[in-house]
């Protein structure tokens, strides 16, 4: 299990100060030893490991990195220790994010042991394809769009449409859409579901090559939508979306633990 290690840990703000010694002053690391000892207080060696994970970034294992671990480690140490003797562990605010912290590490731990403890089937990962597989899939669309800020623009162009001006030349002119304007107004191929409401109610309603008659309304403006196209995609085979499956079948795990503990709580 990896932990999540704070990144204000005062590990990658002070680690360069260790840099400026010689890589040499990194003593040898011994799992069977602390990594230091700093006022009669140990370092655990398991510590340096899990902050090397931390610092590492994928860069390869170097006595350098170890010195850095090292000093990192002590300079927390230190500034942990100094902060506990100020009494700021006892401020209410500090103690209640290092208690969520530390539960939520605890959850972590508890739904990954969950997981591993019921681990997924190849029948589970048939079975889940076979379902998807004998269900509706959803059409893709290949639409265009312009988007304005007010209807009455989009009233205008929607007339100028009908005046024979070509759709694409009006996205490139006019569409406030930085993503799809310069290509005319071209949208990738979706089903709705990548859609707001609103523009996915309009776009299912429209038949090949239709544009719609009235703008459209959504959170980002006003649209005038051009369906170009439609195909009904088929279903992958099951190794290229197996990842995926089980990645669904884990968070159904994960579910299924946070169900059961809450069934047994008494919550008020």
């Amino acid at each position: 299990m990896r932990l999540a290690l704070l990144p204000a840990l005062i590990l990658l703000a002070l680690a360069p100060l260790a840099q400026a010694q010689s890589p040499a002053a990194a003593p040898a690391v011994d799992a069977s030893k602390p990594l230091a000892v700093v006022n009669g207080k140990e370092i655990p060696a398991l510590y340096g490991e899990l902050v090397k994970r931390e610092m590492a970034q994928g860069q390869p294992d170097s006595p350098e990195l170890d010195l850095r671990v090292r000093e990192s480690l002590i300079n927390l140490e230190l500034l942990s220790r100094a902060a506990q003797d100020k009494g700021l562990d006892k401020n209410p605010q500090l103690a209640a994010a290092l208690d969520i912290r530390r539960k939520d590490q605890l959850a972590k731990a508890y739904l990954e042991d969950y997981v591993k403890a019921h681990p997924i089937t190849d029948a589970e990962i048939q079975t889940t394809y076979d379902k998807a597989k004998a269900g509706p899939i959803e059409p893709e669309y290949r639409a265009r769009h312009i988007l304005v800020q007010t209807e009455a623009e989009a009233k205008k162009i929607i007339a100028d449409l009908g005046k024979k001006a070509k759709f694409e030349d009006l996205a490139k002119k006019q569409s406030k859409d930085p993503g799809s304007a310069k290509n005319g107004g071209a949208l990738d191929w979706s089903d709705r579901r990548a859609f707001v409401p609103e523009f996915s109610a309009a776009l299912a309603g429209l038949k090949k090559g239709e544009t719609t008659k009235t703008p459209v309304k959504t959170q980002f403006g006003y649209h005038v939508i051009r369906l170009d196209d439609t195909r009904q995609p088929t279903m992958p085979p099951l190794d290229a979306v197996r990842g995926e499956i089980v990645k669904q079948l884990q968070q159904s795990r994960v579910r299924d633990a946070i169900t059961a503990a809450r069934a047994g709580a008494k919550i008020e």
